[in-house]
């Protein structure tokens, strides 16, 4: 998963924390600049806080990310960044993310502790 869509997601669960809650502000700020608050992606974000365990919200969040090309912005990717270091300095805040792939030939890529079940 890229970082922006990791970083809105895996905040959502800590939006109690102060120090979550600016940079969930200063990312989601951001995201208002350059696309404007009319913009689906702001509004799928929109939609996400509002029912953060939603699958399909979550998958529309990378669609809406990757059609905007936020993914792809070197500012948005810094303020992904920053949410994520932020999320880590608190406590509990290493997160876990399942990724459930079917199929064959799938590619993973990322860093840290990785555990691998296979079913």
């Amino acid at each position: 998963m890229e970082p922006v869509s990791t970083a809105i997601i895996a905040a959502l669960g800590m939006l109690t924390e102060k120090v979550v809650q600016d940079a969930y502000g200063g990312l989601k700020s951001l995201l208002i600049k350059k696309f404007g608050d009319k913009s689906e992606l702001v509004a799928t974000a929109d939609a996400l806080e509002n029912n953060p365990e939603s699958t399909g919200r979550r998958e529309t969040l990378k669609e809406e990310i990757a059609a905007a090309h936020a993914d792809r912005d070197e500012e948005i990717i810094a303020a992904a960044q920053a949410l994520i270091e932020a999320i880590k300095s608190q406590p509990g805040g290493e997160q876990t993310i399942n990724q459930t792939v079917t199929g064959n030939h799938n590619i993973f890529s990322g860093s840290g502790n990785v555990t691998v079940n296979r079913s």
